[in-house]
Formats: C-alpha cells, structure tokens, sequence
C-alpha cells in the first residue's frame, strides 16, 4: 500500500526547491566560509564534476602531522552506549569523574538497565537494600589491565554507590580529572554536559525542542518520548534526523526574528519571505549529498534480493511511524516542509551515506592501565582498593563513547584504496570532533583522500562494499588491480 502525506502532495514545489542541490558558488561559499571560522588552515573544499566535492591540501603536510579538526553538525551517542560512558550531550566529552563513570555503569547494569536511552541515574535503593544487591563479573580481561582470570567478585551495592556518589575516592584518581556535570537547561535527565557553554549552544542549536524536561518547548513530550523509544527501539539514525529538523527551524526562527528587526514590520507581512528563509536555515543540511533512505540503505547481506522491493517498502514505512512521532511532538506549520516524507527520507539519507563513527576513547581504560603501570609496592596496595572494581567491570572497563555524527568538512572527502590521510584520535583528542592525519607527506594542491573501508581487503571485495556507497572505485590501486 503507497504511503500518502499530505504535506508531499500539498507542497511538492516547495519541497523539490528544497532538495534541489546548491549551485556551485554556494556551496563553494559555504564552505570557505566554514573554514575561515574553524580556523582549518592549509585546505581547500574544491567541487570537481567526476566526484562532486574534494578537499584539497593548500600547503605541504609532514606523515602523521594534523590537517584539520572537524566539529560536527549533529550528532548522537548510541543508546546502548549510554550506561557505558557518561558524556557531554554537545561535544562528547567524558565528565564527572573516573568513580562517577565507573560508579554508574556498575549501578545501572546491577538494575539490570541493558539498552538505556536515559543518560543519568536516580538512587532508588534504601540502606537497607544496599547489601542484598551485588554487581558480579562474567568476563575476564586479555589485554591491558588484569582482571581476576575466571573468578567472581561480588560488589556490594554500597561499594558503587559510594564510587557514583563521590563519597570513595580511588588511588591516583585525581591525574585523570574530568568536567564537573552540568545538567540540562530545560531540566531533562537525557541529557549532561561538560560546561555551560556546551549546554547552551546545544540548547541554542536543537536541544530546545527535543528536551523532554519540565522546559521543554516541544508540543507533547508524551509524544517526544514515544518517538525517542521508537527511534531507541528501531534505528537511532532516527535521532540524528530530529536534531537535523530542530537545528533548522531553530535557525530559521532565528533568521525570522532578525529578519522582521531590520525590515521594521510585523510578521504577516514578511510571511512571502519565508521560504527564502527557510532555504538560508536549511542551507548546511542542504550541502550534503543524500538520497531517500529508502533507496540508498544497503541490502542487508540476509535479504534475498527477490524480497528486496518489500524490505525497502519496509524502510520507508519505518520512517514514515518515525516522522509522524515526531510531527506530535515538535511541528512547526511555518516549517512544516521539514515534515513532509521526502524530507524526512532525504534527511536520514544524507546520514545514511555520509554518517561517520564518533569515537572517544574511554579515561577508565586510561586510569586501570595507568594502575596496572604503577611499580610494584605503589601498585600493590592501589589494587587491594581498584581490583575489585575492575574485575566488576570486566572487559567493559576500556569501553569507548560510541555514537553517529555528520562531518561536513570530512564528508567531502573522497575515497581511495591507497588514501593518504585518516580519521585517527590521538592521545589528546579527547572530544567528538573528527580528526584527519597524514598518512603520507601530501604537497600543496594535492587531493586530501581517506579509505571509506578496510583498504586490506583484496579488490573484489572492496568494490563490492564500495557499491553500497553508489560508486566503483577507480584509484590508481584499484585500476592496477582490476582483472
């Protein structure tokens, strides 16, 4: 049965010059623009008509020397991930402390919490209860710091809470401090953050209509609830696309406000304008590539390609029970193109071909290797307190921060089987921003490429992957390769 929405039908003029993609001077606009502000000296966002967008090297780069840091437009922290790592909703930093992490995760598996979208914790146990609850270790540690081989420690829930409380403090804690939790504006416990700042742009920018607390500006938060389980329950690139939708017409209400302030007229009269504003609020969603999700989701390898027509009807009416949760709970009639299926497909498609891993390695992997490296007296009697901590961890104490985001300067960057740069954290790079290395020396005019897959991987299997991305690699590996 063909999905029917009404906004398509009603609005498909509006919607087709909203897809339609920037011209050249716009986009090339854009992204000098962005790069001026970011300060990412030494590269190029150059258009080239066989690839579309390429970055470029304006200068020499050493191996192994940073070419640019990139902050993302949106992103999300998987929700499994959540009772892992305690992190800032903005720029996912870890904060608290390593007991407040490590006191957390123990606390919130102890309830039995497997899959949490919920970010904070609340102490519902009584004194009473405290030594009736134990966290127990299934799992032994191979790598790095050791844990008990094959033995089970239980923890009394008095031992975590006073770790997640902050009444217990760990040996040699204080050399891995972290932010203090700022909590959310608008009062949710969805969402924590490193600073004020962080709090604010993150209100600023999206937050403001998806918070499901007391402040929160949404029309229903029964019904932002309902879509953030659903999203939680079947793709969290559903996450992603609502934080896409309230960036823009939080822009767009921005770009309004100042817009009625310099032409000095009341609302009604600028209401022929609002499209033109709304093309300027969509503008840095507009410059990605996408498609509709729908078309562009890779077969998964279990679908037979005979069921491939119903497993993409499938897709498309999981976004469309996706869009109407969401249409409850933050519509916006002067933005309701953002609410129209073609959109909301196009959206997630822009995610589903340019999403890239954000990643941030975990500062309790650091504290228990740093234990493990102690000498042997001082390590001795830190590990009569830590030990058992990490054997209740087990081999989810070096857990990283795991989520999705959209990078728009390393979205540009094109692929190849022999890249000579890559995404790659260093030991400083302690937030969710991307980063980009030299593999190589690369010289001034020289397209700055990364690998979209395992570039190891012999080249039947390679353009196989390469397919789901909708191109077949011609690299100059691929091309020495090829039967």
């Amino acid at each position: 049965m063909e999905l029917i929405c009404p906004i398509d039908q009603r609005c498909s003029h509006q919607i087709a010059a909203l897809l339609r993609p920037p011209s050249p001077p716009i986009v090339q606009e854009y992204f000098d623009q962005l790069i001026s502000k970011r300060k990412c000296q030494g590269i190029k966002v150059k258009q080239n008509g066989d690839f579309g967008k390429g970055v470029f090297a304006e200068t020499d780069f050493e191996e192994e020397q940073l070419i640019f840091k990139d902050e993302m437009l949106v992103g999300v922290q998987h929700p499994s991930n959540k009772i892992d790592c305690l992190v800032c909703s903005y720029c996912f930093k870890f904060i608290g402390s390593i007991e407040k992490q490590i006191g957390r995760k123990l606390y919130l598996k102890t309830l039995g919490i497997g899959n949490s979208s919920h970010n904070g914790c609340q102490r519902n146990s009584s004194d009473d209860e405290e030594d009736d609850h134990y966290v127990q270790n299934h799992h032994s540690s191979e790598d790095g710091a050791s844990s008990s081989s094959g033995s089970t420690i239980p923890l009394p829930m008095m031992a975590v809470e006073s770790l997640m409380n902050g009444e217990l403090a760990l040996p040699y804690s204080n050399k891995f401090p972290l932010p203090s939790v700022v909590s959310c504006l608008g009062g949710c416990e969805e969402a924590f953050y490193c600073s004020k700042s962080c709090a604010e742009t993150d209100w600023e920018s999206s937050h403001y209509l998806l918070c499901t607390g007391e402040k929160s500006e949404s029309h229903s938060r029964k019904a932002l609830l309902k879509f953030i389980q659903h999203a939680n329950e079947t793709n969290d690139i559903f996450l992603l696309a609502a934080k896409a939708i309230s960036f823009t017409i939080l822009r767009y209400r921005k770009l309004k406000a100042s817009h009625m302030s310099e032409q000095e007229k009341p609302a009604s009269s600028i209401l022929g304008a609002d499209l033109s504003l709304l093309l300027e609020a969509w503008k840095p969603i507009s410059i990605g590539h996408k498609r509709r999700w729908w078309d562009c989701i890779a077969l998964p390898d279990d679908i037979d390609a005979s069921d491939e027509a119903t497993f993409r009807r499938e897709i498309q009416e999981l976004a469309f029970t996706s869009l109407q949760l969401l249409k409850e709970a933050i519509f916006d009639k002067e933005c309701e193109l953002l609410f129209s299926l073609e959109i909301y497909g196009h959206i997630i498609g822009i995610f589903e071909l340019n999403n890239l891993d954000l990643v941030v390695a975990s500062p309790v992997e650091d504290y228990f290797l740093y234990i493990d490296d102690l000498p042997y007296p001082e390590k001795k009697e830190a590990e009569k307190i830590t030990q058992p901590y990490l054997d209740a961890l087990g081999e989810d104490y070096s857990n990283c921060c795991q989520g999705t985001a959209f990078f728009p300067l390393q979205s540009c960057m094109n692929h190849s089987c022999c890249p000579n740069a890559k995404a790659f954290k260093r030991e400083e790079d302690r937030d969710g921003q991307a980063t980009i290395i030299a593999l190589r020396p690369i010289c001034n005019g020289e397209e700055v490429t990364i690998s979209y897959i395992d570039e190891d991987l012999p080249f039947e299997e390679r353009q196989a992957l390469l397919a789901d991305y909708g191109f077949r690699c011609r690299c100059p590996r691929c091309l020495d390769e090829e039967p």
